[in-house]
């Protein structure tokens, strides 16, 4: 037994007027239409629900009002959830997910946040530093409402818009000879026992690099995070190839590195920000623009080396 959404209105505006022409002119249909929908919520019970009378109009036995209560309380839950949903996409509030390959993100992610959510606001933030594969799994499957990550490699059915390039740079000690010059070259970077962030899509981003300029390399250590690989540099185990920076050069371990441009011209990673255009939340919508007008603006903030 199937009865629409739409049989239900016509029935039970039609038994309110108590008059099927006048149904039919409050929903803008055609009577036979208010008819047909009588008839087919009827056949759908198996029984009959009104009495028509062609002089008084139409009446509802005990069945057909029983039938348009019910039918009543399903259009109203209906209605509901919908207007329900209007909110939620109109409201700055509810639960944002963030899903993110991006290991520098608290640099300029709080930052970001703080602009945009206003205070004493119902916002729930939960943030995921994840793997580009995973960040982009979430997305598709629902388990982020948007993520920031490269894009080098990225699913077709991800919708994205590009944030930032990040050229790559060398990460020396802060006592480092190279500290002293305004950039270095790649052909340099390979006489140093270097320290490899080991990451996917990073590494052989990386590894692609280093090929092009040089076949014998010294791996002094490989980390699968950004925070280490500092560390290790600002310790002395060797330099690093990275594309974004956070705002200090202090380490974790307390001494501190330097980030110098490399003139080789190299390729960037794109920095991106992937979500579904056709339907944002306005929560959504307000953290994207919130990203795009940070790393439009020039500087330190952007978390590069240039």
């Amino acid at each position: 037994m199937t009865v629409s959404l739409k049989a239900m209105e016509y029935f039970t505006t039609a038994l309110r007027h108590r008059n099927i022409a006048k149904a039919a002119a409050e929903l803008n249909i055609a009577p036979s239409a208010v008819a047909t929908a009588i008839d087919q919520v009827e056949a759908a019970f198996d029984l009959t629900l009104i009495t028509r009378q062609r002089s008084r109009g139409i009446t509802a036995n005990t069945s057909g009002r029983l039938v348009a209560q019910k039918f009543n309380r399903l259009l109203e839950d209906y209605r509901a959830v919908l207007a329900e949903g209007a909110d939620l996409k109109q409201a700055l509030s509810g639960t944002l997910r963030i899903g993110y390959y991006a290991p520098i993100a608290p640099a300029f992610l709080p930052t970001i946040l703080a602009s945009f959510v206003p205070k004493g606001t119902d916002v729930t933030l939960h943030l995921d530093e994840c793997d580009n594969d995973s960040a982009q799994d979430g997305l598709l499957n629902g388990t982020y409402d948007v993520i920031l990550f490269v894009s080098e490699d990225v699913r077709p059915a991800i919708d994205f818009d590009v944030l930032v390039e990040a050229p790559a740079y060398c990460l020396v000690p802060a006592g480092h000879a190279f500290a002293q010059q305004p950039s270095v070259t790649m052909a340099q970077v390979a006489t140093q026992p270097l320290v490899v962030l080991n990451r996917p899509v990073a590494a052989a981003y990386y590894k692609n690099l280093f090929d092009a300029y040089a076949r014998d390399l010294t791996i002094a250590a490989y980390a699968n995070a950004t925070e280490m690989v500092r560390s290790l540099v600002s310790a002395g185990h060797g330099c690093a190839v990275l594309n974004m920076q956070p705002l200090t050069q202090q380490t974790y371990c307390g001494a501190r590195v330097t980030g110098l441009p490399i003139s080789d011209a190299l390729p960037p990673l794109t920095l991106s920000i992937g979500y579904d255009k056709s339907r944002p939340r306005r929560l959504i919508q307000h953290f994207v623009d919130a990203c795009q007008a940070h790393f439009a603006e020039q500087g330190p903030q952007r978390c590069l080396v240039e």
